[in-house]
């Protein structure tokens, strides 16, 4: 962005710069032309004065052609950077486009979030009273000391909360509870969830 307010700023001192140029040449242009016009019309009759009006029309077409090759060089100047100035909006139009685009589907994955988490609040809501109200408590007072998680997936061995590996012994252990037992991860203390990929 900063490039391209240089570029901006660029182009305008170059269009300030050109039409102070032509406005330093039209005065002068203005002059040899009259100045041609007295000569050619015969109206100046003085040898001398016919003599310095012809060395001032020699030295108005030196100063014109000077004035001319540095208004040259000021417009090829102003194509170059109005060149860049384009180049760089165009950049900046693909960068606000992917960035529109990005927010888009950002905006589309929160709102599937937010969908998702709506259903399962739901989903909870009618799960919620079959718990056992001890269980319930345990797991809230698990959930409110470990960062919102009270329980986590027992998964291939190894507690998904802490991420630790279960020992051998307590897998046993694991292996031979009901169904209906609560089991409890002995590192971080949460709720652990067997399911077919516990490697029990």
């Amino acid at each position: 962005m900063a490039d391209l307010v240089a570029a901006d700023t660029r182009v305008s001192d170059l269009e300030l710069d050109l039409s102070k140029s032509e406005a330093d040449l039209q005065p002068v242009r203005d002059r040899l032309v009259r100045n041609e016009h007295r000569i050619a019309d015969g109206t100046v009759a003085d040898p001398k004065a016919l003599t310095s009006l012809i060395e001032e029309v020699q030295h108005l077409g030196r100063r014109i052609s000077d004035l001319e090759d540095a208004e040259l060089e000021l417009m090829e100047q102003l194509d170059t950077a109005t060149a860049t100035r384009e180049e760089l909006r165009r950049q900046v139009a693909e960068i606000d486009e992917g960035m529109a685009d990005l927010v888009a589907r950002r905006d589309e994955k929160v709102a599937a979030i937010d969908a998702e988490l709506v259903e399962q609040q739901a989903e909870r809501s009618t799960l919620a009273p079959r718990i056992p109200t001890d269980l319930a408590a345990l797991y809230e007072k698990l959930r409110a000391s470990h960062g919102g998680v009270g329980a986590a997936e027992l998964r291939q061995r190894r507690c998904t909360g802490c991420r630790l590996e279960i020992n051998a012994a307590e897998l046993r252990a694991f292996a031979a509870a009901p169904a209906d037992e609560v089991l409890r991860c002995e590192e971080c203390s949460r709720i652990l969830i067997r399911t077919p990929e516990s490697g029990l």
